[in-house]
């Protein structure tokens, strides 16, 4: 048995020896697409009756961790448009592009293809609020950065985390992509805007390992730029009530 089958076999004892009652069950992440390492952790999907409970679950089997998203077949829209909203489309993803591990009754089929126009549909466009938050946001952790001599690193660093983060959500909404957080920062980045998301991450690299914020705070007022410019004097914000 080849590495991916024989993670695919693992994935579905896990469903099979915890959750008997399940109506079908979804592998996704690297195990899914063959590139699962020997520590990967596998992101395992199921689906259980309307007489269980949807939750989230992280367990160790057989050495791997196992991050199980339970979901009743009742709660999957509200779930799926609860997702979609966060912009990530984390278990969008696991059930739109991974690999089917079990569907006796062809719920999964069902599941996976609302799944897919939701992903194809793309992330909800963020509002203008969204957006002037963001910019200003952005703006004022860019200043920061800038501001920060080269000798407090701990700051300069963590600076350019949040500078990196909040940049590439809002390039990944300008192009209706969807955002990341983790690996998938960099992933999603690099997909939805190649030349812009390769000089923001050269330029974070810039600061962890020369602590320069030059290239990185040129990249990010590349950004800002698509999207009204920095943002500082002017921005308003209503407290919520």
């Amino acid at each position: 048995m080849d590495d991916r089958k024989a993670v695919e076999a693992q994935a579905l004892r896990v469903v099979t020896d915890l959750f008997p009652q399940a109506l079908g069950a979804v592998l996704g992440g690297s195990a899914a697409h063959g590139r699962a390492t020997a520590s990967s952790d596998l992101d395992v999907a199921v689906l259980l009756p309307d007489s269980d409970t949807s939750r989230r679950e992280v367990i160790r089997r057989e050495g791997r961790v196992v991050e199980l998203f339970l979901n009743t077949l009742a709660d999957v829209p509200e779930f799926f448009a609860w997702d979609r909203a966060r912009r990530r489309g984390t278990v969008l993803f696991v059930y739109g592009q991974g690999l089917p591990l079990a569907d006796p009754h062809g719920h999964v089929a069902r599941a996976r293809a609302l799944a897919r126009d939701l992903l194809a549909a793309g992330p909800p466009a963020l509002t203008t609020a969204e957006w002037e938050h963001g910019r200003y946001v952005l703006t004022c952790f860019l200043d920061d950065l800038v501001d920060t001599s080269p000798d407090d690193r701990y700051e300069q660093l963590s600076l350019a985390d949040q500078v990196l983060r909040k940049a590439a959500d809002l390039v990944t909404a300008h192009h209706g992509a969807w955002t990341g957080i983790g690996k998938w920062l960099p992933r999603r980045l690099l997909s939805a805007a190649p030349a812009l998301g390769e000089a923001l991450l050269d330029g974070h690299r810039a600061v962890a390992e020369q602590a320069d914020p030059l290239p990185l705070a040129t990249a990010v007022r590349r950004a800002l730029d698509l999207f009204g410019g920095p943002l500082t004097e002017g921005y308003s914000h209503r407290w919520r009530t």
